[in-house]
């Protein structure tokens, strides 16, 4: 978990030794930001993340032995590891994996060409409890594969929620962050956070990124509204 000084510690998953190393010598320039591992597979990932209990994990979705989509699903089941989240790695922003990775666990995701400037925000953002599903295409893509994945579930999963926790997971699957969902329903930063927090915990999910894809499960959110 975080260092005592409050840092946000890193394991970068990917089979490419100058992407680790290019990650690396960015995050590692960040005040508040330390790498304190590399697995070049995904059964590497899985053994360092138990060993060293990352913060956050930046897994690319296709490396050898095992993909990152089952590593990412073993470290979720991971009960030690419920403090880590892990952001997909992908090529492309419309990866057919992408939706099942959210699924497994994963926070979100992030195209491997991204701005430098938008990874070091990934990381802060994620490590303070946030999911990548705020930038427009991968609510679309949640919004998508959603609309075509297994039969949904029966609304009823959200009967013990409160007509406000269903209203704070509605705009949280709109990608509004805690912040922005505080100030839209006049509500304090505290508070807004309270409900989030319960509606997880209510319907046992592990984090918020599995918190939206439930909303659009259930038909609380149906895609197309997010255009």
């Amino acid at each position: 978990m975080s260092r005592a000084d409050g840092s946000i510690r890193v394991l970068l998953a990917d089979d490419q030794a100058l992407v680790r190393a290019g990650f690396r010598a960015l995050l590692d320039a960040q005040e508040g930001i330390e790498v304190v591992g590399e697995a070049a597979d995904g059964r590497q990932a899985v053994e360092l993340a138990g060993k060293l209990r990352p913060d956050v994990i930046l897994m690319d979705i296709r490396m050898p032995v095992l993909d990152g989509l089952e590593a990412t699903r073993e470290i979720a089941l991971d009960r030690r590891l419920d403090g880590t989240r892990i952001v997909i790695l992908t090529t492309f922003e419309l990866d057919e994996y992408v939706f099942d990775a959210i699924r497994a666990g994963a926070a979100g995701f992030l195209v491997k060409d991204t701005k430098p400037s938008d990874l070091i925000e990934a990381v802060r953002v994620v490590a303070g409890g946030d999911a990548l599903l705020s930038p427009s295409v991968t609510r679309r893509l949640i919004a998508e594969f959603a609309a075509r994945a297994k039969p949904p579930p029966s609304s009823r999963v959200l009967s013990e929620l409160t007509d406000r926790e269903r209203e704070v997971m509605a705009l949280a699957a709109t990608g509004l962050t805690n912040e922005q969902i505080a100030r839209k329903l006049v509500v304090s930063l505290a508070t807004a956070k309270t409900h989030v927090s319960r509606a997880m915990v209510k319907l046992g999910v592990r984090d918020r990124a599995q918190l939206v894809v439930l909303a659009y499960e259930t038909g609380l959110v149906r895609p197309g509204w997010l255009d």
